[in-house]
């Protein structure tokens, strides 16, 4: 396995950068890594993509020398082996609502005796035989990141206790599901990015995990310069490519149709 970039990014103090794929295309992991990104997410919570085509996205990733992260449907460790498998990087698990949430996602993604992953020495991640085992096993438990995600108001009252489980790289804080649990739906609200605040200082404080907020999400608008300040140092860029491309085509229809306008009028 390769090195993680995003945990390199990481590990060097700087903030690692991601961007959704939004479209079923392997093509679009290559876009993302051209634009210079750290890394492409991979989405198959809130989206149509089988594993095949995620098994293509990981592939690319892979080649383009940045890191893929899948967030899976749900915690089935089934799912997440096979993603694992196929040389995913990193697993994100949404709905943590607690630390033995945490500690069952780490028992799916860490090999022994860290975790209880199940091994294959012929998959894609262990270089189809080519990599001894006990060095795959080494190298995946070191370079694979585990995001456990907290999205309610369970979670984020134990948020602490998820922070302090072993084997758990990042805790995800997703704006639109906190601040509807939390009944904060104007983006431009203080006492939400004052509540995002005090939770990543929580997770910060206890010394093991880092944390990840997008930046300028539409439910939380936090700048990159805010984002450093809380410590964070991992994030993704919002809006996804699906909506970058719906707010191009409607300039560009917009534009056009004026123009067009004008040439009548004339």
């Amino acid at each position: 396995m390769k090195p993680n970039r995003i945990k390199q990014v990481m590990r060097e103090g700087s903030l690692a950068l991601v961007s959704h794929v939004g479209f079923a295309d392997p093509a679009v992991v290559e876009i993302i890594a051209s634009a210079g990104f750290d890394g492409a997410f991979i989405d198959m919570e809130h989206s149509i993509f089988d594993l095949q085509t995620v098994g293509e996205m990981i592939r690319v990733a892979d080649l383009c020398d940045i890191t893929p992260v899948v967030r899976v449907p749900d915690e089935n460790p089934k799912t997440i082996l096979r993603l694992l498998d196929m040389g995913a990087q990193g697993i994100q698990v949404p709905h943590i609502a607690g630390a033995e949430g945490a500690r069952k996602a780490v028992e799916a993604i860490r090999y022994p005796p860290l975790g209880d992953r199940g091994g294959a020495g012929s998959s894609r991640a262990a270089g189809y035989g080519s990599v001894p085992w006990l060095e795959h096993m080494k190298t995946s438990n070191e370079e694979i990141l585990l995001i456990v995600m907290t999205e309610d108001k369970q979670g984020l009252a134990e948020i602490a206790e998820i922070a302090a489980v072993d084997g758990v790289d990042l805790i995800a804080l997703g704006p639109t599901d906190i601040s509807t649990a939390l009944g904060m739906t104007d983006p431009t609200d203080p006492r939400l990015k004052e509540t995002f605040e005090e939770l990543a200082a929580k997770v910060k404080a206890v010394g093991k995990a880092g944390v990840y907020i997008p930046v300028n999400h539409a439910a939380c608008r936090f700048t990159p310069q805010d984002l450093l300040k809380m410590g964070v140092n991992y994030s993704s860029v919002a809006p996804a490519p699906p909506t970058i491309v719906l707010n191009a085509l409607k300039a560009s229809a917009k534009n056009i149709r004026e123009e067009a306008a004008k040439a009548v009028k004339v």
